[in-house]
């Protein structure tokens, strides 16, 4: 089946109110920014989509990518580990004045959630966060003296991730840390929409460097020259749309 769009505009057909999304990326590693900002002009166009509940593995940077997002005003929900990263402001000027929501989640548990809900597995028990605040109001179980505490699994409407190969039919490779949470999320959304350096027939890809199998994936673009978040940054821009 061939799985490739001709524009990200049609990638990200689908994309409604209200909807979980996970966005790849370890800060700027990863970060499918193209798709990102087009996301954004549909937006800025329409209106939708609003409401978003975005899982990240922080809470943007700047005034690009997921921040631009947050500026945007289509973000209602953060769930993430590091809210407070490089140049958190544009989530913090909306956290502080209670426009947006914000679930934390210990880094290797977040992991975990998405893992386990593409292994189709509802919950887990985990160590992290006993103690805490972040444990509150959960289920906590004692294996072999230690106690535990359940962690559900982390679903999602729709997954926006960057590889650096891809073949029409959505098997995947990554770059090096841009791997991160891709593989996970793609397993663990309903929809995934992925941007590729490079797009290239079925069975260019050695079958042994797959790290993604097309099973996991629903549309892929080429997108030769990505920018990258810290470059942005570095530059100061501020995307809007």
């Amino acid at each position: 089946m061939d799985k490739s769009v001709p524009d990200l505009a049609t990638a990200l057909e689908g994309i409604t109110d209200g909807m979980v999304v996970m966005i790849g990326g370890f800060g700027g590693s990863g970060a499918p920014i193209e798709l990102i900002h087009a996301l954004i002009d549909r937006f800025k166009a329409t209106g939708s989509p609003k409401n978003l509940t975005l899982v990240n593995n922080n809470a943007g940077n700047g005034r690009i990518g997921i921040a631009a997002m947050i500026d945007a005003g289509m973000v209602a929900k953060m769930i993430c580990s590091f809210p407070r990263s490089v140049d958190p402001r544009a989530f913090t000027e909306r956290y502080l004045k209670g426009e947006i929501g914000l679930e934390l989640v210990p880094q290797g548990t977040l992991a975990e959630r998405i893992r386990a809900a593409g292994a189709g597995i509802p919950a887990f028990y985990t160590p992290s966060s006993f103690g805490t605040e972040l444990a509150e109001g959960k289920p906590v179980a004692e294996f072999d003296g230690k106690s535990y505490v359940q962690e559900r699994w982390l679903k999602a409407d729709v997954a926006i991730l960057k590889a650096e190969l891809a073949d029409r039919m959505g098997n995947l490779t990554f770059r090096k840390a841009a791997r991160n949470f891709s593989p996970l999320m793609a397993a663990a959304a309903r929809l995934t929409i992925v941007q590729a350096r490079s797009v290239v027939e079925p069975g260019e890809i050695d079958p042994e460097q797959v790290v993604t199998p097309g099973i996991f994936v629903d549309r892929v673009l080429e997108v030769a020259d990505a920018q990258q978040e810290e470059a942005l940054m570095r530059a100061g821009v501020a995307y809007d749309g």
